[in-house]
């Protein structure tokens, strides 16, 4: 049985007021598909402003949303393979 390693590199970027943080979280395949995904936080104005936090809770957002996307792909590939629909993947 033959392994064969293969890697991701996931992209995250971010960009920052003093209210919101926005990120795009960003995929390259091996197939040469790139997946783009954004997120959004927004701090409420009587707490601090820790830009970290912010960025966590967009960073997290964006991957949570580029999981999805990824999951919506496989599906599609699996039911363009089969010619059925396939069963949901449990994330």
């Amino acid at each position: 049985m033959m392994h064969t390693a293969v890697g991701w590199h996931v992209e995250l970027e971010f960009l920052e007021d003093d209210q919101h943080t926005r990120a795009v979280a960003m995929v390259r395949l091996a197939d040469g598909t790139e997946v783009k995904a954004h997120g959004r936080a927004s701090r409420h104005s009587i707490d601090s402003n820790q830009p970290r936090v912010g960025e966590e809770i967009a960073g997290a957002r964006a991957l949570n949303e580029l999981a999805m996307q990824l999951l919506t792909k496989a599906h599609g590939e699996i039911d363009a393979a089969s010619g059925r629909t396939s069963h949901p993947i449990n994330v």
